[in-house]
């Protein structure tokens, strides 16, 4: 994790449903201090009593999270959810998301047994909301800005980024302009 957050992402988002909360509040302390070595944000996920223990200022949670606490998030300069249709957008938004990742995108291996939802998804998704959206699932350097054109603000990635041999390479391939 110390070379992703020296690979200068946007943010990290800490997710780990594994783990039970006070698991969770340890490997969320140590990834905020490597975090902040990097000036990279750190969001925490689904733990929001460990989140306010440990001053985070950004919380990612699924919908049915986000649905049981809103209303209940003061502190967070930031709120993200997962979504999955663009109902559920409009709903996230409603509830005081401040942005979402919709997904999944693109074929994945970490969701093998269900179809991606594909781009006019995310472009549907993205008009039905004014929050950011970040597209998720399948994303690789090479798709990122067929995202980004169907009206996504950027684009999160997990198993690419944490199977590469060199994170800084890989996240410099998503910086490049597209040809």
């Amino acid at each position: 994790m110390e070379r992703i957050a020296a690979a200068k992402p946007s943010g990290i988002i800490l997710r780990e449903k594994d783990l039970n909360g006070a698991d969770y509040e340890s490997l969320a302390r140590k990834m905020m201090e490597i975090c902040r070595k990097y000036g990279v944000d750190c969001i925490l996920h689904t733990f929001a009593d460990a989140a306010y223990r440990l001053d985070s200022h950004a919380i990612h949670l699924p919908l049915s999270v986000l649905r049981e606490k809103a209303g209940r998030l003061h502190g967070f300069d930031v709120v993200g959810a997962s979504v999955h249709s663009f109902c559920e957008a409009v709903e996230a938004e409603k509830l005081g998301a401040s942005y979402i990742t919709a997904g999944h995108i693109f074929a994945t291996s970490c969701k093998k047994n269900s179809p991606p939802r594909g781009l006019l998804f995310l472009k549907e998704v993205c008009q039905s909301v004014k929050i950011p959206v970040y597209a998720i699932g399948g994303i690789t350097p090479c798709n990122a800005i067929e995202a980004v054109r169907m009206g996504a603000r950027g684009v999160c990635v997990m198993s690419g980024l944490m199977q590469c041999e060199d994170p800084a390479a890989y996240m410099d391939a998503f910086r490049r302009p597209a040809d």
